[in-house]
């Protein structure tokens, strides 16, 4: 960082950190305490798709990777595309099987960064909801911020966010994840695929 961006007030850009993922399996002990949320087992990553062979072989690379998990009698992982051409792979596994679930996120999220595609990469993010089912939450891994956030859109259709709750997780996780001080980044996930 030079002169020019101290006087400015440009801070240099955080490095991701893939390892904090693996601080999730402890946030959840914390989110089921303190909110009685629980994983739903639902995990996915979502990146900018690009066109060409080398983006593709990775993409078949990542998804036989987690494939490989259903010997185990797990479901394939799913690929989709949502309306902004946003790329989605959705890992799924037992509510209980949290810590495989974060690994399978971590891996792909390795292989894409590995293969060069890290600036492709986009977020990650852990599905939650309370006993009753009634209460979404995600935690969204920022890849290019090395931080979390929770999302909680309202239930019921439209896109409504359950900020109280949002700020009420983000309070309990403080020593838990990193999280994203700047709340004008914690973007909306509508329809994110693991939701």
């Amino acid at each position: 960082m030079g002169i020019l961006d101290a006087l400015f007030g440009r801070s240099k850009p955080v490095k991701p950190d893939l390892d904090q993922l693996f601080g999730v399996p402890s946030a959840a002990l914390t989110l089921e305490a303190g909110a009685g949320l629980r994983p739903t087992g639902l995990g996915s990553v979502c990146f900018a798709s690009v066109e060409g062979g080398a983006f593709d072989e990775v993409e078949r690379q990542v998804r036989a990777l987690l494939d490989a998990d259903t010997g185990r009698g797990g479901v394939p992982v799913e690929a989709s595309r949502d309306a902004y051409g946003y790329s989605w792979l959705l890992a799924r596994h037992a509510p209980e099987e949290l810590p495989e679930l974060v690994n399978d996120l971590h891996a792909v999220n390795s292989e894409l960064e590995a293969n060069g595609f890290g600036p492709q990469l986009l977020c990650s993010l852990i599905g939650f909801r309370d006993a009753g089912g009634r209460r979404p939450l995600a935690l969204v891994y920022l890849y290019k911020r090395g931080t979390f956030y929770p999302f909680a859109p309202l239930p019921g259709g439209g896109e409504k966010r359950d900020s109280p709750l949002e700020l009420e997780v983000n309070a309990m996780l403080g020593n838990d994840l990193r999280l994203e001080k700047d709340l004008t980044r914690w973007f909306p996930v509508w329809g994110a695929p693991g939701l």
